[in-house]
Order: structure tokens, then sequence, then C-alpha cells
């Protein structure tokens, strides 16, 4: 709402006529204040959708970063961290795979899967399955029926069928065209090997399959989480520059797969905590049911050496001592001697027992 220039009076004041102004009325200063609360408000908006874009942009060119450093520097450990096994059979050198890395998802960021290829120079791949293999009138499928037994077979007919119904290219005979044997591919690569496709989807990756002493870990950690590592916000300016040449862009994927260490500060001990943590630990630090088992232990222990002390003597002949008799009392004296000759006896046999075996062993090499 617009305000034209309101009407001029003339009053008589002092015998003199001034020129006085008509101001605007309530209505007409709520309804500006109105539009300006609305204007205020498309400003806004239109200043968060900028600064999201703003956002969402930087955070695309770091990923678009992370996925061609990860598909040309470091495809190998990203895959002996998801699966070793796999890792270990593309390092065969007769075996040519390539690891690709795509953007998935249906809102953003999205995240990233990754798929092995295999290269086979033009000459195609063979893939080996029983359902391919086993016809339906051989003898093959009868004595795989038998193995299997009944169930198991005749799950594996109706899991076909459900294919065939749910897809409709689901065999090399029903490929007709360029986009049937399209589906058929895909089709393969996404059905489990135990019902005769390659088990070969893409796969996702997470936080964890990443290496935390690369910048790529930030990257991914600020798109997941959002929050912005120091490391990272360090090296954002450089990762954001338009490549203007090869070089530039070799250089931005490098710091992105640089191994970097973070040197954790030394944190200041005072003599009094060097005291407290040189002195030996006491029995304190275990807990009261601890406590309280090891007590009823030591308890049931010395009743049970106690019993057999009353019943015969002990002696401990091979330490070339003479026969002692102690007699067992509620004394704390007589247990501690106790234990200590029952020490020394089981010392003497061991320092018998490996001797002898010492001797024994020697005899056997001469």
């Amino acid at each position: 709402m617009t305000f034209k220039e309101a009407p001029a009076t003339y009053g008589c004041r002092n015998g003199t006529y001034q020129r006085k102004e008509c101001l605007p009325s309530r209505k007409a200063w709520d309804a500006l204040r109105k539009s300006l609360t609305i204007q205020e408000e498309k400003a806004a908006k239109a200043i968060q959708r900028s600064w999201g874009i703003h956002v969402k942009t930087r955070l695309f060119k770091l990923l678009k970063h992370t996925i061609c450093a990860a598909e040309h520097c470091i495809s190998h450990d990203i895959l002996k961290r998801v699966s070793p096994l796999e890792a270990e059979l593309l390092k065969d050198p007769s075996i040519l795979c390539k690891v690709r890395f795509r953007f998935a998802g249906s809102s953003f960021p999205p995240f990233i899967v990754f798929k092995i290829f295999c290269i086979s120079g033009g000459q195609g791949s063979k893939y080996i399955s029983g359902k391919t293999i086993i016809t339906a009138r051989s003898e093959a499928a009868v004595d795989a029926c038998r193995l299997m037994g009944y169930r198991k077979y005749y799950k594996q007919m109706l899991q076909d069928e459900l294919q065939f119904k749910r897809y409709g290219v689901t065999d090399a005979i029903d490929v007709a065209t360029v986009k049937d044997y399209m589906q058929y591919s895909s089709h393969l690569d996404e059905t489990p090997a135990y019902f005769g496709g390659r088990h070969n989807y893409w796969r996702r990756l997470t936080l964890e399959n990443f290496p935390r002493a690369m910048i790529m870990y930030d990257i991914m950690e600020y798109a997941q989480c959002g929050k912005m590592s120091a490391r990272l916000r360090c090296e954002l300016p450089f990762l954001l520059l338009r490549p203007e040449n090869e070089e530039t862009y070799r250089a931005q994927l490098m710091a992105i797969c640089q191994i970097r260490f973070v040197m954790s500060k030394p944190t200041p001990v005072s003599p009094l905590g060097l005291v407290r943590w040189s002195a030996p630990r006491s029995s304190e630090r275990r807990s009261y049911q601890a406590r309280q088992k090891i007590a009823k232990m030591r308890k049931a222990y010395k009743l049970d050496k106690e019993k057999m002390g009353q019943k015969m003597d002990i002696s401990t002949p091979l330490t070339g001592h003479r026969e002692v008799k102690i007699p067992l009392q509620q004394g704390t004296t007589n247990q501690t001697l106790f234990v200590e000759e029952e020490w020394e006896k089981e010392a003497a046999k061991l320092f018998v027992w490996s001797k002898s075996l010492g001797e024994d062993t020697g005899n056997d090499l001469r």
C-alpha cells in the first residue's frame, strides 16, 4: 500500500496563516507495518534459500572430489575394509576388475555406493551357475533334488516362478531386444548367488569404511552429521577452487587421500598427580562383590587345608628338611606357615620334574 501526499490545510495562529500536514491514520500505519513485515519475510527466505544452495553446492563439490579420489587412488583400501576376501581375490593380476563409485539416494546429501566390474577386453565372461547348467529334464536335476531334498528343491522352483512374474526377463531365452538384455544383466547382478545370480549389486558405503587418517573421512562425516572438523576447515579453500589445469585437480585429489596424523597435546600433570599415579594401587580398587568373593574363596581354602592337616602330617622330604608336624590352629601365624610350606613342596616337585625333563631331552638329542 502506498501513501499519497496528504492534503494541506491552513490555519490562523497569532494573526498569521501557517500550512499544516495531515498525518496518516492508525489503520494506514498498521497496513504499512504489515507490508514491511511481509517484505522482510520474503527477503529472509531469499537469503536462506541462497545460503542453502551455496552450502549444498560446496558439499557436492567435496563429495565429487571424494568419489574421484576413492576410485583412482584408494579403491583397494576401501574394498579391503568392506570385504577382505574380495580384496584378496582382486589382487590376482589375471583378474582385471575395476571398482566404480557412484552417488545414490532420493534426498540430499546422497550416499556413496560401489560396484565391481570385470574388464574382459571384449571377449566376455562366463558365469558358472547351477541354474543355467542343470536343465529340468536331465539326470542332474533328479540328483540335485535327491541331494537337496524336496523342500529346498520346491522352494527354488517357486522362487524362479516369482522372479519371472515380477521382472518378466529372468532368463536368456526371454531376451529379444537391447533393453531386455540390459534388464536381464541388471537382474543377474542383483539376484543372490544361491538363486542363480551374480550377487554383484551396488553396495552402500558407511562412515566406518573410510580411513580416519584422511580428509575423506572428515568430508563424509560433514555430509552425514553436519560437523566440520578443523582439519577440513583448513583445507576447504583449496578443495573448493575451480581446477584450471590437470595438475591442480590432481593436487586436490592427493590432498584428500593424504594420510595425516593428529598429534595430541600433552596434558599438564601436577606433582601431586605424579605421586598419586606412581603410588602402588591398593586392593580398594576392586568392587565390593569382588572383595566378598575373594574372602569367601580364601576362607573355603583355609578350611579345606585345616581338614587335611588334621588327618595327616605334612612332610617335605624333597627339600632336605626333616619331618615337621604343624599343629593347625585358628591363629594367623600357623596358617601363614602352612601356606609357605605348601608352596615350598610344590616348588621342589616342579624343580625335580623340570630337571628330569632336561636330562631326557639331552639323551634323545645324543
